[in-house]
Formats: structure tokens, sequence, C-alpha cells
């Protein structure tokens, strides 16, 4: 997977959501080629793009692998927030060292003023639930519900418990939550991204699905936002209520049916 030359001037920023938004695995072709072709177009007009997923690296790599990706982005954002830059022209991946650093320092803070929180959720869930307390290297801590509907019932108890805890912030997608700092989610990834590049925000253009990408779904965010039409209605909600565009047609054509909406 080749990396694409720099532009010399760049334009502005697209941020794909990868499953759902992009990749469909019940699919035949799981990724249309149409994408590519959009993306290599816009992207000799000065527009980078990002992958900015809730997948670690590696599992986003077999992504790349599963989805044939021809180029690699410019940016790929892994858990929501690991920012990594391509390397060399061979797929290897470099992480962006003072954000990561940044984050790991703010994340310390975060485990230590709210620990206690912690403790109730994973005594809550694991008295109370039938879903799977996880705890990962590199994350406070998580959650797997049995279902969507459990995880809602989850989600209302999570929301009014962390009203007294203002560093809690929490990263949601279908039956899978996790806990983190508040300050770290797809919305600011993408606003340093942004700020990396030094591109306004109405050149920003953001995309998604889930709960989890309704952070960066926002006005102070990006100011080009777009749902797919397989998107939970939350997402379809919130985008409308916000001015996006909200896209009839599922995963890698919906996302071309937005890039065409905004910038045909």
């Amino acid at each position: 997977m080749r990396a694409l030359d720099y532009p010399e001037e760049v334009r502005g920023i697209l941020s794909f959501d990868f499953d759902g938004t992009l990749f469909l695995p019940e699919e035949e072709v799981v990724l249309e080629p149409v994408f590519y072709e959009t993306i290599e177009r816009l992207r000799k007009q000065g527009w980078l793009w990002a992958i900015n997923t809730g997948r670690s690296l590696l599992f986003m790599l077999e992504g790349f692998e599963q989805s044939n990706f021809p180029f690699a982005p410019d940016f790929l954002v892994a858990r929501e927030r690991e920012i990594y830059t391509p390397s060399d022209k061979l797929g290897r991946w470099k992480r962006v060292e003072d954000w990561h650093e940044q984050y790991a320092k703010d994340t310390a803070h975060f485990m230590k003023e709210s620990a206690g929180f912690i403790d109730l959720m994973k005594q809550y869930i694991e008295e109370e639930t039938s879903a799977q307390w996880i705890e990962e290297e590199g994350d406070p801590a998580g959650i797997i519900a049995s279902s969507e509907e459990e995880m809602m019932v989850i989600a209302a108890f999570v929301e009014e418990q962390r009203k007294d805890h203002g560093l809690v912030g929490v990263l949601r997608n279908s039956i899978y939550m996790r806990f983190t700092h508040k300050d770290y989610h797809k919305g600011t990834s993408l606003q340093e991204l942004a700020r990396r590049v030094q591109v306004p925000l109405e050149r920003v253009f953001a995309i998604g699905d889930g709960h989890n990408d309704i952070d960066k779904l926002h006005p102070d965010v990006a100011g080009l936002i777009a749902c797919v039409g397989n998107s939970h209605q939350e997402v379809k909600d919130h985008v409308s209520s916000h001015g996006g565009y909200v896209a009839k047609a599922h995963g890698s054509l919906g996302s071309v049916e937005a890039l065409n909406f905004f910038l045909a």
C-alpha cells in the first residue's frame, strides 16, 4: 500500500470512519473502487484524507488488506485518538509522539482522579449485567454488552453516574464502550489533524455511521459533516440537526455520495 506524494498546496482534509462508513464485510464488494477513484481525484486537488477508527493499529492494517487499499491515507487515527502518519513508501506507520505523550500524561491524571468511578462501573457491570468488563493496555477500561439493547441500559446508567466525574469520556459503538479522558476522541483527534495541516474549519469534511463518530460530526469540528445511509438513527438525527448531509447509499457509496454533494 503506497503513500501518495504530498500536494504542493493543501486545500482541506477529509476524515472517514472505517467500519460501516467505508467497510461493509457482509457485501460482495466490501469497499467500492469508485471510492478510491474519488479520493485520488480529490487528493490531486489538494485534499488530504484520514481514516479515524476505533480499531487498533494492527486491526486497521488487517482492514486495509481486506479492502484492498491501493494507497495509504495521509493520517490514520487508531482507537479514536492515536495519530499515525505513513513513515515511508512501504506501508509502515509512525506515531505522532508529541500528541501521544500528552495523551499518556492526561490519561494518567484521569486514572488517578476517576479511580472511584471506574471501580463503580466495574462493580455494576460484573454484578448487575450480562456484559463483560475488559481491561487492556493503553485503555483505562471497557465494556462489551451482550446486546445493543443491554448497551442502551448501560449507557443510560453511565451517563447518570459520570455527571460528578468531569474528566470521564465515553467512546461507544454498538455493543462496545470504552472510558477515556474526555478530551480524547474522534472530534479532538480531527481538530488536531486540521491544526497540523493548517486548514480552516470550513474545509474539514467528516463522515461516520456510529455513536463514536458523533464527537467529530459537529460544526465546531468540521464545516462539512455527513453520515452514510446505514448509520444509526441517532447519528442521522444528530447530523440533520446540525445542518449536515445524510446520504441514501450505504458504506463507501454513501461516502462518495456525500463527497459529491459537498465537493462536486
